[in-house]
């Protein structure tokens, strides 16, 4: 069984199903796995006929406590400390930061059929509906100090409050202190020395902690934001689930203080670029908006679904990576094709619910996959006619949705080309002169090619699979290794050692030239 659809069976009540997310800069690819799991689980819920909603909160109260490097460093760095609602938008088409950065992750939850209610941390505190939470944590102080100090291994001062207040003289909400709560009122002081990134003002008094006075330590507003949205279901990153973590203070606290159940979580793991886990305010790692605007939503989708939510995805968006995804995909939906030829109504196992809860719809809908790897090649193929070509190396008459599909792997193409590939990847033919790494071959190499020439001369059909088997057996008439014999190919045609498979390189291009070639770089 599929890891959503167990925990749909095990549901036995209406749930919530919530995630949530700081909007302190551009939300990068990482953030979209936790969005799909839970839009799963959702999806999982109602495809099993039990009552579920799905809600997004928006943390904006939380302190802008970097400048991202691509924003101007002057204009923002006197904002650090500043709830994120607070600090003014990096132009005119947003109100303030928050809704800038979360309104470019809302049109990719809309581009990915991510159906959430989402809701904002500054209405829930500014409306009043956070204060009777506030009151009950302020007067359970001491309980959560426990928590921190028997959970996290985390010791507050005794006269420590879960609070942070929004200073009324400097607008900062990272450096201030809560020392005193008198029912109505809390003492606060804007302290110096209260981060090593940004300093208080030193100002202190009396201000009382409601209606967006301020805001509780985000592991205690995450148990108020349980209670009073109602969240039955709330899974969270490996790095918030790790033991004496965020989520076990959190699960605590609700314990603790409100004498309730927390949520059912599982951890997820992270998305790593190369090795490296991404992060939204120092930019590390492709946007969610730029992935979206280079694969289709079902392919995107599909990322975060191929892999089980425990397993780390280490992702780049390099050639082999964008294959890989895109041949994954095309494996599954060419097996549901079968399958629903010889039955129409196919049953969903645990293989084909990925390709499933991929789609935008609660349909699968198979089309001709014409391989990426080949468009990105013909793509680079001067004067080549690409709608012919596609017609003739299709195994079958292309429908119209074939070819709305097909176009829109082409959109894909192009868009990787231009702003992904590196020269390495890119297909650079010598059409007008033999590259200069084709003088430096071997004599070994050479015999290769001489051979290989007289191979291509007799064969019958200019096309990548008989063209890579003759490659294949020169090689075994000759005794060469492939890997002495194919960048002899690769030097001469492309002027580096490797390149896509030999055989399809040639079928792209014009028999009479290969072989000119053949016979120039020979001589």
């Amino acid at each position: 069984m599929f890891w959503a659809d167990k925990i749909a069976a095990s549901s036995h009540q209406e749930e919530l199903v919530n995630d949530s997310k700081t909007p302190s800069g551009r939300v990068h690819v990482g953030s979209v796995r936790g969005v799909i799991i839970h839009d799963v689980m959702y999806r999982a819920l109602k495809r099993a006929g039990k009552p579920v909603k799905f809600t997004y909160g928006v943390d904006d109260y939380d302190a802008l406590d970097t400048v991202p490097h691509y924003l101007d460093k002057e204009k923002f760095s006197p904002y650090l400390g500043y709830p994120l609602c607070n600090v003014p938008s990096p132009d005119e088409n947003a109100p303030d930061y928050a809704k800038y950065f979360m309104g470019e992750f809302l049109e990719v939850f809309e581009y990915l059929g991510v159906k959430a209610e989402i809701y904002y941390l500054r209405d829930l505190y500014r409306s009043g509906k956070l204060n009777p939470y506030i009151d009950k944590f302020l007067n359970h102080a001491q309980d959560v100090r426990e928590v921190y100090r028997d959970v996290s291994k985390a010791d507050r001062a005794d006269n420590w409050y879960p609070f942070q207040v929004i200073c009324p003289n400097c607008g900062k909400i990272a450096t201030t202190n809560v020392t005193d709560y008198n029912g109505s009122e809390v003492f606060f002081t804007c302290k110096e020395d209260a981060t090593d990134w940004v300093k208080g003002c030193g100002h202190q008094g009396w201000i009382s902690p409601f209606d967006g006075n301020g805001k509780l330590p985000w592991k205690v507003e995450w148990v108020a934001k349980w209670d009073l949205v109602g969240v039955t279901m709330e899974m969270a990153g490996k790095d918030h689930s790790q033991k004496g973590g965020s989520r076990d203070v959190a699960n605590a606290i609700c314990r603790k203080v409100l004498h309730k159940k927390p949520p059912f979580h599982s951890p997820y793991e992270f998305i790593l670029v190369n090795g490296t886990k991404m992060s939204s305010s120092k930019g590390v790692g492709s946007s969610a908006k730029d992935m979206a605007d280079l694969l289709p939503p079902e392919l995107l989708r599909f990322l975060m679904l191929r892999t089980q939510p425990k397993t780390v995805i280490n992702f780049a968006p390099n050639y082999e990576t964008i294959t890989r995804l895109f041949r994954d995909y095309d494996n599954l939906l060419n097996q549901y094709a079968q399958l629903q030829k010889e039955n129409e109504n196919v049953e969903l196992d645990r293989t084909l619910l990925p390709l499933f809860y991929a789609q935008l719809e609660e349909e699968i809908k198979p089309y001709y996959t014409f391989d990426i790897s080949t468009l990105i090649s013909l793509l680079q193929v001067p004067h080549l006619d690409l709608k012919a070509e596609i017609e003739k190396r299709a195994e079958t008459e292309l429908t119209d949705y074939d070819w709305e599909k097909i176009n829109e792997r082409i959109a894909v193409a192009k868009k990787w080309l231009e702003d992904y590939a590196d020269e390495e990847e890119k297909l650079v033919i010598y059409f007008d002169n033999i590259p200069e790494t084709a003088s430096g071959l071997s004599d070994e190499q050479k015999q290769y090619l001489t051979k290989l020439k007289e191979n291509l001369i007799a064969l019958e059909k200019w096309e990548g699979e008989e063209l890579q088997t003759a490659l294949f057996t020169a090689t075994k008439q000759l005794g060469i290794s492939p890997s002495v014999a194919f960048p002899a190919i690769y030097y001469s045609f492309l002027g580096k050692e490797r390149g896509p498979k030999a055989g399809y390189l040639f079928s792209y291009l014009n028999k009479d030239f290969v072989l000119k070639r053949l016979e120039e770089v020979v001589k």
